[in-house]
């Protein structure tokens, strides 16, 4: 969590987890938005849990942005992300889903309708 010089964290990723390696919630992805709920934590909220919820305070993260922040890997975040979601302490976002495209002829008829008003 908290960096040598050289950029290596002095606790490894998996001692973060507590040792678990995946997360209780595999429907958590990469770019799953993040927001705390507000509620007080636990007394015995591991220190990176702990970590988690204070970036969370007031505002929402993606697992990646999280991730980068506590300079963690996404998996190890992903970890402690599905265990405060298993405590009501964190809610979760599926990732907005990229636009669908639109139909080829959409634009055609679009310009078209533009010169036409254009020529009126």
């Amino acid at each position: 969590m908290t960096g040598r010089r050289g950029g290596r964290p002095l606790v490894p990723a998996y001692l973060s987890t507590g040792g678990v390696a995946r997360p209780s919630r595999p429907h958590l992805e990469r770019l799953s938005v993040l927001s705390a709920h507000g509620r007080p934590a636990p007394d015995g909220l591991p220190a990176a849990q702990l970590a988690l919820l204070d970036l969370l305070d007031g505002g929402a993260l993606t697992v990646t942005e999280a991730a980068a922040l506590l300079k963690l890997p996404v998996s190890a975040v992903r970890v402690l992300a599905a265990g405060l979601l298993d405590l009501d302490l964190v809610l979760a976002r599926a990732p907005i889903p990229p636009a669908e495209r639109f139909a080829p002829d959409l634009l055609k008829r679009v310009a078209d309708g533009l010169r036409a008003l254009k020529h009126n």
